[in-house]
């Protein structure tokens, strides 16, 4: 237990323990003058007292579980767990996430571990449920701090393998691989692997045994009843647990508000097929790299349809080598071609799969849209297929690259014309409910959503609370669910937060001083001011030059700048001679004199930068 949430219980404990204890006078417990029951026996309260206390202090002792999500509850991404039972502490996922247009410069956030630092001697794994970036993309810089062993299934463990080396890890991380049904021991915890069906191959589900009872975490997942690898989702084993009785689920909730059953993955290749019989020139597909279902039905298509396929990309490339080396995708002998022998292939004839369906800048399909990849050319009355989901908050990017696309002449077939060009890898709301019913937990906490997401998962479950199968909590990230033989209760919190990342590289991390700097240069521009001091006499040896950048134009902005180099030159004037030799202070006067200027005279507040020269 976190020890600031566990304070409280100590004092509240001994406080009505020592209250008993004084409201019993030594001549009641030495001759009790309290009714005489009907058997004639008088009750001993010395007895009764010290049952008490070996009850209370018993319950100190049992054991205890601990849920701390450090991420991904009340957000979307940075999906990160901890479990604590006595000295051990295991890891579910380690997530990134993409940063907002609030945080400028940004390339991706990772949570805040501090709780597991300050617990390293407890932690004792990281399991990884599957291979998207929300629940490993931070697994560099969580192993850059904590040398654990991590769990995963092969596809994951290779998706995070090649994360981890983009990245100069203090020691080789320790990659262990499992498979769905195998069962290991960490610590007091006893997990067991159980196969789930998502949009990515290999995920899982984990059974956790503890001293108390058995936790099932979902991971992602959705309940696929015509899987396209044939790989059902086992069911049965979680009906198994539901029988023995398990103590909490922790359930995706991704897809909360979503009623009904979410499409089988087979239900894409209709519309696909379609996509292809009507494609007469060059056909361009993009979905989600980690997507090989998917992609196996792109190219069992173009192989059906008579075509060469390319892909392109860097990230499409790598998982598709992955995935094919794990025998997870089948690619017919003769049919793969190089991006660069795409120009020798009539378009009728082309197949391009390529990255970038969520239109960054620097991607594939998002250069290709505007003419200037090397080797995908985009012409009049090709054909453009998103096969993925606008993620929100890609919208602008996304609408952009297709606007270039149809100013190409290409037709672009996307989730908002055809809606079945992609289904979710989320469970909706009737299958939430079947997990709930198969697994009927004495305790329900939702997880992976916002809160609305979260909250909606709960309501799903209040009739199972209602018929006295399980109490729900709705936590955000931070909160503390403690379970012990006595019930289950928020005892506090332990610290979290995201961590601002430039680069990609674990030491380039951005503090919030500069995202504040960043986001005040992009709304309120920048002020220079140049000054030429003597530093033996700290006189001023010429008129203050000032620079501005991104705050007024040259014409509007001629008669502020010359007002402004006025208070720098009174400023200076009203300064005495030791202030003008210590650059520090008189830095601080100028910055001060020049803001409540500006502020006062444009309501607005740009990064003030005084540099002095010494002549």
């Amino acid at each position: 237990m976190h020890p600031a949430a566990r304070a409280p219980q100590k004092r509240a404990y001994r406080s009505s323990l020592c209250g008993d204890i004084t409201s019993s006078t030594p001549e009641n417990v030495a001759e009790p003058r309290s009714e005489i029951p009907q058997n004639g026996q008088a009750p001993n309260l010395r007895a009764t007292l010290e049952a008490y206390f070996h009850r209370e202090v018993q319950s100190l002792s049992d054991p205890k579980l601990e849920i701390i999500p450090l991420g991904g509850l009340g957000e979307f991404g940075m999906n990160i767990l901890a479990l604590r039972c006595g000295e051990d502490i295991l890891v579910i996922d380690a997530g990134m996430m993409f940063p907002g247009a609030e945080l400028l410069g940004v390339d991706i956030v990772v949570p805040d571990i501090s709780y597991l630092i300050e617990n390293r001697q407890r932690v004792r794994a990281l399991l990884l449920t599957h291979g998207h970036e929300d629940h490993i993309g931070a697994a560099p810089f969580l192993l850059s701090q904590l040398d654990v062993p991590v769990y995963g299934t092969a596809f994951t463990l290779a998706l995070a393998q090649r994360r981890l080396q983009e990245h100069d890890l203090p020691r080789e991380p320790r990659l262990e691989r499992v498979r769905a049904r195998e069962s290991i021991q960490i610590g007091c915890f006893s997990v067991e692997f159980i196969h789930v069906t998502h949009s990515i191959v290999d995920a899982l589900a984990l059974a956790i045994t503890t001293p108390l009872g058995v936790v099932i975490h979902t991971g992602d997942f959705k309940i696929d009843p015509t899987p396209t690898d044939n790989e059902l989702f086992d069911l049965h084993t979680l009906a198994e647990y539901g029988k023995r009785g398990v103590l909490l689920l922790l359930s995706d909730s991704t897809n909360a508000e979503t009623p009904g059953f979410t499409p089988s993955e087979r239900a894409v290749r209709g519309r696909l097929a379609e996509v292809f019989h009507r494609a007469s020139q060059a056909l361009v597909i993009s979905c989600f790299s980690s997507s090989i279902h998917r992609i196996q039905q792109i190219v069992d298509l173009a192989e059906e349809y008579g075509r060469k396929i390319a892909i392109v990309g860097r990230s499409m490339t790598a998982a598709a080598e992955i995935a094919h080396g794990l025998g997870f995708l089948r690619l017919p002998d003769g049919m793969l071609v190089r991006a660069g022998e795409l120009q020798q292939i009539p378009r009728s004839e082309r197949t391009v799969l390529i990255a970038g369906s969520q239109g960054e800048p620097m991607s594939s399909l998002s250069r290709a849209s505007v003419n200037q990849h090397k080797h995908v050319s985009i012409e009049a009355g090709d054909t453009v297929a998103l096969s993925s989901r606008i993620i929100p908050g890609n919208e602008k990017g996304i609408f952009r690259m297709i606007d270039h696309l149809c100013r190409r002449g290409a037709e672009v077939v996307y989730s908002a014309t055809s809606p079945g060009i992609h289904v979710s890898g989320h469970a909706s709301q009737e299958e939430l409910t079947l997990m709930l019913n198969l697994v009927r937990p004495r305790y329900f906490v939702p997880i992976h959503g916002e809160y609305r997401q979260l909250s909606r998962h709960a309501q799903l479950g209040e009739q199972f609370r209602q018929a006295g199968r399980h109490d729900t909590f709705v936590m955000e990230s931070g909160e503390v669910l403690e379970i012990d033989a006595r019930g289950a209760r928020k005892i506090g919190r332990v610290p979290v937060g995201r961590v601002c990342i430039d680069s990609g590289s674990i030491d380039e991390v951005v503090q919030d001083v500069i995202i504040h700097d960043r986001r005040s240069l992009s709304e309120d521009g920048l002020v220079l001011t140049v000054i030429a001091l003597n530093p033996r006499t700290g006189q001023l040896e010429s008129q203050p030059e000032i620079v501005t950048r991104g705050f007024v134009t040259s014409e509007d902005g001629a008669d502020i700048v010359a007002r402004a180099r006025q208070i720098v030159v009174q400023t200076l004037e009203n300064s005495t001679d030791e202030e003008k030799t210590d650059y520090g202070v008189i830095k601080a006067k100028i910055s001060a004199d020049l803001k409540r200027f500006i502020r006062k005279e444009t309501s607005r507040r740009p990064l003030i930068l005084p540099v002095i020269l010494e002549v």
